[in-house]
């Protein structure tokens, strides 16, 4: 049996391109509040299905809502993301926690670059599709139902998307 994939890998993929192009078009801020909020709401619970007394994806949330405030600079916020990154590494026999804990600490690390919020759709959609059908289920089967997470993630972003922002984040995707 292969191995499980990691994270959507096709970043030209129909339901990666609408969230780069709207993603392009708004602040670091706004993209931090989108997927925070995002990650704690959707993603986070995926992580306490399985490890719910290890709260280092929790505390990188709460770092970069923190951070958010003015209340920690990005030095006191990345020692606590970088935890939940290792939360993830210590997580590689559960693909659906692993996926979370990733897309957690991309989300939260988009304090630090904008372009770190690409993971949430990245990793996180597929902890979603992975949770919902099995990591045995067939590949076509779950990157149709982490297409349509993504579907949900551009509607998040939407939502509080700022019409005609005057301050976009500058972002190098480096792909």
């Amino acid at each position: 049996m292969p191995k499980p994939r990691k994270m959507l890998s096709d970043w030209y993929a129909p339901y990666i391109q609408p969230l780069v192009k709207l993603i392009e078009t708004q602040s670091k801020v706004t993209l931090i509040n989108w997927v925070v909020d995002y990650a704690e709401q959707i993603i986070l619970p995926l992580w306490n299905k399985f490890y719910n007394n290890d709260l280092r994806p929790k505390n990188a949330i709460n770092a970069a809502r923190m951070w958010l405030l003015g209340e920690i600079k990005l030095p006191q916020a990345k020692p606590l993301i970088l935890e939940c990154h290792a939360a993830a590494r210590e997580a590689e026999n559960n693909p659906v926690a692993q996926a979370a804990a990733r897309a957690i600490g991309q989300s939260a690390s988009t304090i630090h670059s904008p372009r770190h919020c690409i993971g949430l759709a990245l990793y996180g959609a597929l902890a979603v599709a992975y949770d919902e059908f099995g990591i045995n289920a067939p590949w076509e089967q779950l990157e149709q139902y982490a297409g349509e997470e993504c579907g949900r993630m551009l509607e998040a972003l939407k939502a509080i998307a700022v019409e005609n922002e005057p301050n976009p984040a500058k972002i190098d995707w480096k792909c």
